[in-house]
């Protein structure tokens, strides 16, 4: 394959890991480390270099819409990020010392544990019975958002010490395999603090830029990001994550959730695949 053919089917690739990336709050990197290193035979670690950018390309792209559609929850973000990264430095000095092999294995397994409680919660449109816990209340953290079938909706949130150690953890792996995280900051956000997954989807994907700028200057010291791999899928992502952005708003909770669960299942099934040798 010659450079300019490589350049071409890696922005189209980027283009849709963007869209769904945006779509369900995971960031593009959780398919642009499989693209790149299954389907383009890149090295892993330079496949997370490049991912790590794309994240932040992702973030920009989609935060700007969520914002101005009031999807997103800032005060929710803000203090959550504090925890994210500092585990997004944690994990990028850790990644260096570990063997690719174990980074494949560990990538899977991170996204098939995301998908049980989502499974439970097939459904669910919006969450019920949920009130307010005590952090919640001092920090003003409760907002709602505009939903075209259910016309405004207001929600509580609760469990905030848990949610901020989830996100410590969600930081430590987007810094180990450069994927934003962001599958388990939708977890943390949906199942274990009770906001609604289009609100958890949306603050992911204001918080997912954050947390890989945090570890970026790391990647690049050690030079595992490449401009030629690096700029193509970044801009392939940004235009993606645009129109998942528009997207978001017109699905229902359920079908976000349905696609979720499919591209983590296939996904994680490629990557144990990557890790055993199996897939070249």
């Amino acid at each position: 394959m010659s450079i300019e053919l490589f350049v071409v089917v890696m922005f189209l690739s980027a283009i849709g890991a963007g869209m769904l990336g945006s779509l369900v709050g995971l960031g593009g990197g959780i398919l642009i480390v499989p693209i790149l290193t299954i389907g383009f035979g890149v090295d892993i670690h330079l496949a997370i270099g490049a991912s790590i950018i794309s994240v932040i390309a992702t973030s920009s792209g989609a935060a700007a819409a969520f914002v101005r559609d009031h999807m997103t929850n800032i005060r929710v973000a803000m203090l959550l990020e504090l925890a994210t990264s500092f585990g997004a430095v944690s994990g990028a000095i850790i990644a260096a010392w570990l063997n690719p092999k174990l980074l494949f294995f560990l990538f899977g397994g991170i996204l098939l544990f995301s998908v049980f409680p989502m499974i439970k919660k097939l459904g669910e449109e919006i969450p019920r019975g949920v009130v307010n816990d005590e952090w919640a209340d001092k920090l003003r953290l409760d907002s709602y958002y505009p939903d075209r079938k259910h016309g405004v909706v207001h929600y509580n949130v609760t469990r905030v010490p848990l949610g901020f150690v989830m996100m410590y953890v969600a930081g430590v792996v987007s810094g180990l395999l450069g994927i934003g995280s962001g599958a388990l900051k939708v977890l943390a956000m949906d199942t274990a603090m009770r906001l609604p997954i289009k609100v958890s989807s949306a603050t992911s994907n204001f918080m997912i830029g954050v947390t890989a700028a945090a570890s970026s200057g790391i990647y690049f010291w050690r030079g595992d990001i490449v401009p030629e791999i690096a700029a193509p899928v970044a801009l392939g992502v940004l235009a993606g994550a645009t129109l998942g952005a528009r997207l978001l708003v017109r699905f229902r909770s359920e079908t976000i959730r349905r696609i979720f669960i499919v591209v983590l299942v296939i996904v994680a099934v490629q990557m144990f695949l990557k890790g055993l040798g199996v897939v070249a």
